[in-house]
């Protein structure tokens, strides 16, 4: 059997130098990392935006997911191709370019495996991209660690500002998953070893570092980002910053070459930034900002991917990153399997290879929620992309494309995993048609108009929030589900009953008040990340479907003032992952001839 490794290292790559000049670039504007992968500086990206017209952007997002996988990054990936085939029989189409997260090593060695996309739709070198690549998570880690190490120095020598040992809120990190690093003990080396203190690390992907890091738009952002990350508060409940120990500028020396986006190619040579990590569920889920506008300022379309289902990533994309840069996406992409859709009509993940027609349209319900929130709350154009798999029968999909098609949703079948580009090429012309038509004009500035009401029915029920009028940005055009002068408490109500269907949400005593202090500290104008469960619109995984009135409840709070948001931390969510009992890592080897085997 022909393995995503084998497909991978049989690819005949274009030198990095080539790719960069298919999008303007010369060979003195990039920084070469071997011949396959290269950094573009800032500076020269800057100089790009300044005479180029910005592409139109393109959001990838899903279905909630499910234990059987959905493919939403090798649909992004496949996307690029189709739009790149495309355009080679309409030049006029114009140039596509990929933005992408960079896979943490956590998942690759762990339970979900590598993040490179699959089959014959993969970003290459796929082996560099899901390990080490450009070292830029060693970078975050190495910042991360530096401002702990110089919390701690300042206690030891003197505590000039009074930090309290029982209120430090950053933890150390390692891009692994490590149970055992959950909970330690730090400063047991006697006099000269610390303040003993109870502590614990997370994954480097759920740093506040990596969050700041990929809402950056230069240097200077970034050094003043990492210099209001709130480290600790003293005995007086003052907070204690970065800024305030003085490690703002040697994080950010650490920081100054990673933060240059990463230029890769996918397998049929379409040029791809993949940039930074945040994990979905803990921050906002998203590819760095400044690989997003590397695209929007180098190429004609730029496809980007937000984290798990639409009532995470595609809410956190739109409401805090496009927020953040002013920026909007011209249409949005729903990934879908059959096979999910038979999960969230009720059957067994054993069985939903087994063909099932009434079972794939029981599960639209879930679906068609999140086509119903990007339409009616956010005013964009979704498009159904029904990720093809082999198991999958032509009854199944006619029907899940007639049901979409009844309610009036675009829906198309594509087949990027078994042939690439061509296979997307059906998805590719309806994302141009759906960013060119009811999605508005597109504005050529990665933003785009609200869709036009064309009488369109979702069956989906509606949120109980959803009678309040949507917030309009009239400089971009943009639609957001809560308005930043909301409290703190009315902007996780809202996206739960608006997003969730959710009756209320539980707000302990001890949440609340930290909510209010986040608010005396000044924070409350701040966006709110909702950290849940991916496999349900609600806080129980085992929810299907989409559940109504139910309830979010709300364990925790905790303030990112450096990335400029509060996490909210709903249900059963941990920072730091462990490994399954058989870990992918088992799997992972390398030749005698020095090739890497295993991973997928």
């Amino acid at each position: 059997m022909t393995t995503d490794m084998d497909i991978a290292l049989s690819a005949e790559l274009d030198p990095i130098v080539d790719i960069a000049a298919g999008l303007g670039l010369d060979a003195q504007d990039i920084i070469p990392h071997g011949w396959t992968k290269a950094k573009v500086p800032i500076d020269v990206l800057d100089r790009a935006a300044e005479s180029a017209t910005d592409g139109r952007l393109i959001l990838v997002t899903a279905m909630s997911p499910t234990p059987a996988g959905e493919g939403k990054t090798t649909t992004s990936i496949g996307l690029v191709d189709g739009l790149n085939e495309l355009a080679r029989a309409k030049p006029e189409v114009g140039k596509a370019v990929l933005a992408l997260r960079e896979p943490s090593m956590g998942p690759v060695f762990g339970m979900k495996g590598g993040a490179a996309g699959g089959g014959y739709a993969q970003v290459v070198p796929m082996e560099d991209i899901n390990l080490h690549f450009t070292g830029d998570f060693a970078a975050i880690a190495a910042a991360n660690n530096l401002a702990a190490t110089m919390l701690d120095n300042h206690i030891h020598f003197g505590n000039s500002l009074d930090v309290d040992p029982r209120r430090i809120h950053l933890r150390r990190v390692v891009d692994l998953n490590d149970r055992a690093l959950r909970g330690v003990v730090v400063g047991l080396g006697g006099l000269n070893g610390g303040v003993p203190r109870e502590d614990a690390f997370d994954i480097v992907v759920a740093s506040e570092v990596m969050a700041v890091f990929c809402l950056a738009t230069s240097l200077a952002d970034l050094k003043d980002r990492l210099g209001r990350i709130v480290l600790a508060h003293s005995r007086s409940r003052e907070p204690i910053t970065v800024a305030d120990i003085g490690a703002a500028g040697a994080m950010t020396a650490l920081l100054r070459n990673a933060l240059a986006p990463n230029l890769v190619q996918t397998l049929e040579h379409s040029p791809a930034f993949i940039h930074g990590g945040p994990f979905a569920n803990i921050a906002h889920g998203c590819n760095s900002l400044l690989a997003t506008k590397a695209g929007l300022a180098l190429g004609d379309w730029v496809v980007t991917e937000a984290g798990f289902g639409a009532d995470l990533g595609a809410e956190k994309f739109l409401d805090i990153k496009c927020r953040t840069a002013g920026i909007w996406p011209s249409a949005v992409v729903v990934v879908a399997t059959l096979r999910a859709l038979k999960y969230h009509g009720g059957v067994d993940v054993a069985d939903v290879n087994s063909t099932n027609v009434s079972a794939v349209i029981g599960g639209m319900s879930n679906l068609e929620l999140h086509c119903r929130n990007l339409r009616e709350i956010y005013g964009l154009t979704p498009v159904v992309c029904f990720n093809r798999f082999p198991t999958d029968t032509d009854e199944e999909m006619s029907a899940a494309i007639s049901h979409l098609d009844g309610i009036g949703v675009a829906a198309v079948e594509s087949r990027h995993w078994a042939d690439g580009g061509k296979g997307a090429l059906a998805l590719a012309e309806a994302v141009v048609e759906a960013a060119g038509g009811r999605a508005g004009d597109g504005g050529g500035d990665g933003t785009a108009g609200p869709a036009v009401d064309d009488g369109s029915v979702f069956v989906a029920g509606t949120a109980s929030g959803d009678a309040e009028a949507p917030v309009v940005d009239p400089a971009s055009r943009a639609r957001y589900s809560y308005d930043l002068d909301l409290p703190l408490e009315d902007k996780i109500r809202t996206i739960a009953q608006r997003i969730y269907q959710a009756k209320d949400v539980d707000l302990p005593a001890k949440v609340k008040r930290k909510l209010r202090q986040f608010t005396e500290e000044g924070y409350g104008d701040a966006p709110v990340c909702i950290a849940k469960t991916q496999y349900s619109l609600s806080t129980d995984a085992s929810l299907r479907g989409a559940p109504t009135d139910h309830i979010i409840e709300v364990r925790d709070v905790r303030l990112s003032a450096g990335a400029g948001f509060i996490v909210v931390i709903a249900g059963d969510i941990m920072t730091m992952p462990g490994l399954p009992r058989e870990p992918s890592a088992l799997k992972i080897d390398v030749t005698e001839d020095g090739n890497i085997t295993g991973l997928f």
